[in-house]
Parts: C-alpha cells; structure tokens; sequence
C-alpha cells in the first residue's frame, strides 16, 4: 500500500491487518504521519518503507513479492495543486505511473487506486455518474483524470488489473485540521472546539456526498475481492448517495460537539468567497458499485460524524 500512513490509507491498514493479511506501506510521510500507524508497527505482519513514490526504485521494493496494491499515495487539495502544480502532477500522474510499472512487472494480480470526484470538473449533471465527465478545474483534478487514463491504457495494453476508487469527501478519524490546505470537517471541528469561527466559502448552499471512512476502507476490500471479469478494468464511485449543504454539514457538526461542550452551540460561521477551482455541488450515483463490487454503504452523513466527532473531541483540543 502507498500512503498508508495518510488519514485513509492508515484505516485501511489497520482493517487490513485486524483480518490477518500482510501489509507493506509506502509512505514519505510529507502529509502522513507516523503517529497514525502507532498500533500497526507493533503487528509482526506489518512491513514500512520510508520513500517517495517519484522512487523508482522504492517503488520496485514496495510490490516486490505483493498479491495486490492500493495506491492512496497522493498530493491532494485542490488549492494546493493551484499554489503548485508542479509538485502535485509530479507526485500524482509521475509517481503513479511509477507504482503502476512496477506493480506490472513484479506480478501483482490487481492495483486499486484511489481518484476523486473532482474528476467530474465543470459536469452539470445533478448526479454523477462515471461515464459522463466534465472538464477539470484544477490541477489536482487534472491529475486525477490522467491517472484514470494511464491505469485503464496500462489495463488494455497490457491485461494488468485495474481498478479505480472515485471517492467523494472523505472523513473520519485520523483526518488532519491542520495547514492551509485541511479538509473541511476536521478544520471546522477544531475551530468550534476552541470557540472560533469557521469561514464558510460561499453562502453555505454548495454541497458534497460527505462519505465517512468506514465505507471506503469496504470499497477498496471489495476492488481486492471482487471475481467478476467485468467488474475490473473501470472506475467507481464510492460515497454515500446522498448530498449535504455545507451549511447543513456546520450545523450538524455543531450539535454533535455541543454535546461535550454546550457553549459551542452558540459559535456562529463566518462567511467568504467560494474557492476558485470548486465545483457547487457534488452527488454521487453509486449504482455501478452497488452492482459490480456488491458495495453498500453502511454509514451516511449523520452517522460519521456521530462515530468521527469522540475522536475529533478527543485529538484536537490541544
């Protein structure tokens, strides 16, 4: 696995290992952080490289002797991509390409990646659905689309498997408030812990198929498992179905975490400009994986951040 130190990719190690697999990471830890894989090092199944997927040759030590891959390895953020394109197509298309080569060459059965929604880019379709994709409004989301197009090349060229992981919004534990380019929840989550003000971008209206870890980490599982023909060599969805406001999304964040703390009840968002490369509103059609992978997610908005917001509570206070 690339990135398993990350906030997805240390879930899904931690899943992998509880059902007795060997797992080896790849991870250079510029976004990760080895504080998430405390209780993995001490699993005598469990191997970590230090290196960067740009490696070649790291990337030749980390499939040697591998069954599968799961790529969660990137640069993500669509500010970060705008600030520097550079580095984000280097580490995201460069060291994809990488990872995918030599997964080939040393044998692996199958490679499970993860892309992102924002692959949907200027698509005014209310609901997304895999066949039908915009333009891409940022680098990131650039990235993302040529790793979809390298992996499916590679599929039919060569007859390696692949399959890619479209996810929609991702949170749960593990997931960093920190730095400028940090993820919506957990940054709101510790500004309403210490009684600050969140901005929101835009009136609140835009909206996301917010998708709780938990369903990812059984979507990449099933990507492994699957032993349909005609379920490999595509990309997927996965989210919840379901849309949420980014105003609904502070309020019910708020409520949960006034639980802990009533005075958060009364912390108010602030307002500002929407971001330049977001789309206004993001929702998921999960059919082709509810139909290929068997997926069927157990967890929607309201139920993640009732599981994610004790972890939140607990983690960032300081």
């Amino acid at each position: 696995m690339t990135g398993g130190a990350g906030f997805i990719g240390s879930n899904l190690v931690d899943a992998l290992l509880r059902q007795g697999n060997e797992v080896v990471v790849l991870d250079n830890f510029s976004t990760g952080r080895m504080e998430n894989l405390r209780s993995a090092v001490a699993d005598p199944h469990f191997k970590l490289i230090v290196g960067d997927i740009r490696d070649e040759r790291k990337c030749r030590e980390a499939v040697s002797g591998v069954d599968y891959v799961l790529h969660q390895a990137a640069l993500g953020s669509v500010p970060r991509s705008i600030d520097d394109p550079l580095t984000s197509w280097g580490v995201n298309v460069g060291g994809f390409a990488n990872m995918v080569v030599a997964a080939k060459k040393a044998g692996v059965k199958r490679f499970v990646y993860a892309s992102s929604s924002s692959v949907y880019g200027d698509d005014a379709s209310p609901v997304k659905c895999e066949d039908r994709i915009g333009e891409p409004l940022s680098p990131y989301a650039a990235s993302k689309r040529a790793q979809e197009l390298f992996a499916l090349n590679v599929s039919r060229v060569y007859g390696f498997e692949t399959v890619g992981l479209r996810y929609f919004n991702v949170f749960g534990p593990r997931q960093t408030p920190n730095g400028p380019y940090a993820a919506v929840i957990p940054k709101f989550a510790s500004m309403l812990i210490h009684h600050e003000s969140p901005v929101i971008n835009g009136d609140g209206s835009f909206s996301r198929d917010f998708t709780y870890v938990d369903n990812v980490v059984r979507a990449n599982e099933l990507a492994i498992l699957t032993e349909q023909k005609e379920a490999v060599d595509t990309v997927y969805n996965i989210a919840y179905g379901e849309r949420t406001t980014i105003g609904e999304l502070y309020a019910a964040l708020r409520e949960e975490l006034a639980k802990f703390d009533p005075e958060i009840a009364a912390v108010a968002p602030r307002y500002g400009s929407p971001r330049a490369g977001d789309i206004p509103h993001s929702l998921a059609s999960i059919d082709r994986a509810r139909k290929l992978l068997g997926y069927a997610p157990e967890f929607d908005a309201a139920d993640g951040l009732h599981r994610a917001v004790l972890w939140y509570w607990e983690n960032l206070k300081n």
